[in-house]
């Protein structure tokens, strides 16, 4: 008999009966102020927001507009969608009118939510669509706006590959895609998760990055509600506050990237540390050097945190790195639950280098497809693995190494050139806060590579003067690169990744 997978509106009912007075969801608004709802209190709230879903004609299979930040309206919008059976089009709230109304345009989205002080874009893009608009204040606690008469579970429940979510790439190389997620898929990314981060019912996730991404969805959220943990959510990231906040919240998991953590560094004074705090499990993903890593586990009092890797379309982190003796440098090996490999890119052949590759079932371990999109939903995968586009190489413990996108090869005179190689030695250099490379095309050596650095808070003048020097000490020639252009910031996607393709817009003649 063929099991049934388990969906995310059963997740959170079994959870809710299981742990109705345990702390759910703590918001901490922009003003300080904080309000709390146990289990039981929540799924009262998300039973009436989506009974007013309902009352405006929200039916299962629709797809639903969100172009919020953080906040309980996102929370509880994102449970009564699950619970009705419908789809949240998830939209990165500071997103202009051309991309909303992509997005409302290419998801069908009936009906969509804003902020009232952002609701200018967001109207004009629902009009050239016929989406319905309604505001919610992102600090409303009561959610009046949303709330209508209490609704039943949903007969028949949602089925295990009915959406839940459509989430949009990144686009740091191209035009986004639209992901497609199901309830089998939260379930999944919460059970999994849960289990890599070793989390449990007393534990509590703090969540700062954007909800409308996968991180804050698939490894805070669906891993809380999976064991009955609680969530702190904040309206956004800030350094400054953040080792105040999360001592404050008495947080324990914590997930971010890398450009997060050298935020937070910048903003410490070397030799700090956060004894009162209680952290004990920190994901995050990129590469941070060595010394940034030491400091960062320091300030955490202890905690050394565990770099992971995953992508939108794998759900969970097929990667990560283990408990005890976590290595910086390494995303880590496959995480219990989930296939992953290293394939030649010519080939398809098992590898000690080569492109990462995921096996697993569409639409419950792995993403079910980009929307009405075969044509790349079948690009995707070879002979049954899911081709991420990401390179590694493998070490004799199993250990996963990132060795860059398949893009990040430059072919210089006929060389092959890691970025990734380049950018390793730029972030050593003690002037250096961060830096990211792209190749520029050259009539005599076909491209070469070219450095965008970011200077150390309070750097003196002519810091970075010697940076040519630096790399031909370190690299050999055709990968030092032909220019070095100083930037008071990279250009980044909402949760942290270089846009490298408006650096390379920036080298155009």
């Amino acid at each position: 008999m063929v099991s049934v997978p388990p969906t995310f509106a059963s997740r959170w009912s079994d959870t809710v009966t299981a742990h109705p007075h345990a702390l759910f969801l703590v918001w901490e608004a922009p003003d300080g102020e904080v309000t709390r709802w146990t289990y039981a209190e929540f799924d009262a709230l998300v039973a009436r927001v989506a009974g007013g879903l309902l009352a405006r004609g929200v039916a299962p299979g629709d797809r639903v507009g969100i172009a919020l930040r953080n906040s309980p309206a996102y929370v509880a919008l994102w449970l009564a969608l699950v619970r009705v059976g419908a789809a949240m089009v998830c939209s990165d709230p500071s997103a202009r009118t051309p991309e909303l109304a992509a997005h409302l345009r290419r998801t069908g989205a009936r009906l969509g939510f804003c902020a009232p002080e952002r609701a200018d874009d967001y109207r004009a893009a629902a009009r050239d669509t016929g989406t319905t608009v309604v505001e919610i204040a992102e600090d409303d606690t009561h959610l009046s706006a949303l709330l209508g008469r209490a609704a039943p579970a949903s007969t028949p429940p949602p089925g295990p590959y009915d959406l839940v979510g459509l989430m949009f790439t990144s686009g740091t190389t191209a035009e986004p895609k639209c992901v497609m997620v199901t309830q089998a898929n939260y379930a999944f990314a919460g059970d999994v998760m849960a289990a890599a981060a070793e989390l449990g019912p007393t534990d509590r996730q703090f969540v700062v990055l954007p909800m409308f991404h996968a991180n804050a969805q698939y490894y805070s959220f669906a891993s809380a509600i999976a064991v009955g943990a609680s969530v702190v959510l904040l309206p956004a990231f800030s350094a400054s506050r953040f080792v105040a906040q999360a001592a404050r919240h008495e947080v324990t998991h914590v997930s971010l990237f890398a450009a997060p953590i050298r935020m937070i560094l910048a903003r410490t004074e070397a030799g700090d540390t956060a004894a009162e705090l209680r952290v004990r499990h920190c994901w995050y993903a990129q590469n941070v050097t060595d010394e940034q890593y030491e400091r960062f586990a320091a300030l955490l009092g202890g905690c050394r945190p565990r770099q992971l890797y995953g992508m939108t379309e794998t759900i969970p982190a097929v990667l990560t790195n283990p408990t005890v003796a976590p290595l910086p440098r390494s995303m880590g090996r496959p995480t219990p639950g989930c296939v992953v490999a290293v394939h030649d890119a010519a080939t398809g052949a098992p590898a000690r280098a080569g492109e990462i590759v995921v096996g697993g079932e569409p639409g419950v371990s792995l993403f079910a497809g980009y929307l009405d999109d075969p044509a790349a939903t079948a690009a995707a995968y070879r002979d049954g693995w899911f081709v991420t586009g990401d390179r590694a190489r493998v070490d004799a413990d199993g250990h996963f190494h990132f060795a860059g996108r398949r893009g990040d090869v430059l072919k210089v005179a006929g060389e092959n050139v890691s970025i990734v190689e380049i950018e390793a030695v730029l972030a050593e250099h003690p002037a250096v806060l961060e830096a990211a490379v792209a190749g520029v095309p050259d009539d005599v050596r076909d491209e070469v590579p070219v450095a965008f650095v970011v200077a150390v808070p309070d750097a003196g003048p002519g810091a970075l003067d010697d940076l040519a020097d630096w790399c031909a000490a370190r690299l050999a020639k055709a990968k030092r690169p032909a220019r070095y252009e100083l930037v008071a910031e990279l250009p980044r996607t909402s949760v942290g990744k270089i846009r490298k393709f408006l650096l390379t817009e920036r080298t155009a003649p």
